[in-house]
């Protein structure tokens, strides 16, 4: 196996020990009371149903699951399916948003609603408060996006813009109890900034709101506006809440796969939330280094990290992070030998493309090169996509139907 081949063998095994279906059904071992309603939202909305269904099949009295265009994987039972658009809203996630909340209507102190939760339910499970628009939200999230706004500070302004995020999920499904199941997609596991947490207390204030809004000058109308000082719920007396899985999982199964195959492995960091080209320049320097070093060791050598990175859009190209990472990486590594760096998202989906992420080692940007482009104006058009395909490169797994950050790995021979 080359070492490229094991940069890539790793990634997938990495993501094969979070897939959701184990962990689901490790937190539905503690019973649950009454008629059960599920609720599952996100990129791994569908497994994390499936697993579910098959545990508690005929104590589900209905249900639906909203998940990304293409992360369905057929009919689960009498579950109502919806595939939506992500990362923009459209009209088709409000309605399968509604559809969720009516399933949750009339409920009684008895009854239970399975809430499981994934990354990208940001997106996918919304319903604006009344007066702001479908175009307003899809506004604000492109703005916040553009300007290379991270996770935590998108969310504290989609919550409180929404119907259902910030608690207010949890609060519509009163007085039934809510058991909701995360898959975290953020980083430090936060509860509330987890598909902006529906059902979990929020943690940020109309002042954070405030502050984001004058950190990246965004230009908001009105109807927005006037929401954000309004306060979400600060205390929910119906809900259990649980974590399965997460980027350190993921980082530490990374680890032991390449201890396995005799690599003496560094894990930098589970957090890593730099801008992405600086991120991928930073492991090119972390190679060099190694490789500077590499006639006086005995074993090969890995660098890990997981977490996410943003991309300060400056060009019109197309592409992802994890493609950005890895374009910027290869530049970085050019004209070395036995080394690999792999980028890779770990819901098979990075940005609004049909990659993972991207695989490169020394020779990336000459076969860039080679094919009469430029990889240095292809990064600064944030066309990482076009540049990776042309050179090889791209990793492309599919949907994986989980969602917990993303994978680094640089391997030095």
């Amino acid at each position: 196996m080359t070492i490229r081949e094991t940069a890539v063998s790793v990634a997938k095994g990495a993501i094969e020990s979070v897939l959701p279906e184990r962990a689901v059904k490790e937190a539905l071992a503690e019973p649950i009371e009454g008629s059960i309603v599920l609720i599952a939202i996100g990129k791994a909305a569908w497994r994390m149903a499936n697993a579910a269904y098959e545990s508690l099949g005929p104590r589900i009295a209905r249900g639906c699951v909203i998940t990304k265009d293409g992360h369905s994987r057929g009919p689960i039972g009498s579950l109502e399916i919806f595939e939506a658009a992500h990362p923009v809203l459209e009209q088709r996630n409000l309605d399968a948003t509604r559809r969720a909340l009516s399933m949750t209507e009339g409920l009684s102190a008895k009854d239970s609603v399975l809430f499981l939760v994934s990354g990208g339910g940001s997106a996918l499970f919304e319903l604006p408060l009344e007066g702001v628009t479908l175009e307003d939200v899809a506004d604000m999230t492109s703005q916040l996006l553009a300007c290379g706004a991270d996770i935590v500070e998108i969310n504290t302004l989609r919550k409180r813009i929404s119907s259902v995020k910030g608690g207010r999920f949890a609060q519509a499904c009163a007085p039934a109890r809510v058991r909701s199941v995360v898959l975290s997609d953020v980083l430090g596991d936060r509860l509330d900034s987890i598909a902006s947490g529906p059902a979990y207390p929020d943690s940020s204030t109309r002042e954070d709101a405030a502050s984001i809004l004058r950190k990246y000058g965004l230009n908001l109308p009105p109807s927005i506006l006037g929401k954000l000082s309004v306060e979400t719920p600060k205390k929910l007396d119906n809900v259990d809440t649980r974590i399965t899985g997460s980027v350190p999982v993921l980082c530490e199964a990374a680890k032991n796969l390449l201890a396995e195959q005799g690599f003496a492995t560094t894990l930098l960091t589970t957090t890593l939330d730099c801008e992405a080209a600086a991120g991928g320049a930073f492991f090119a320097a972390l190679a060099r280094e190694a490789i500077r070093g590499r006639k006086d060791r005995a074993s090969p050598v890995a660098f890990i990290a997981g977490g996410e990175t943003v991309v300060k859009l400056k060009g019109k190209g197309k592409g992802g992070r994890c493609q950005e990472m890895a374009l910027a990486a290869a530049l970085g590594l050019q004209g070395l030998d036995g080394v690999a760096f792999a980028a890779v998202g770990s819901d098979g989906t990075d940005g609004p493309t049909d990659a993972a992420g991207g695989v490169v080692d020394g020779a990336t940007a000459q076969r860039i090169r080679s094919r009469g482009l430029d990889p240095h104006a292809m990064l600064e058009d944030n066309d990482a996509y076009h540049a990776l395909e042309a050179s090889g490169d791209l990793l492309i797994t599919g949907p994986t139907g989980t969602n917990v950050n993303d994978l680094i790995v640089a391997l030095i021979e």
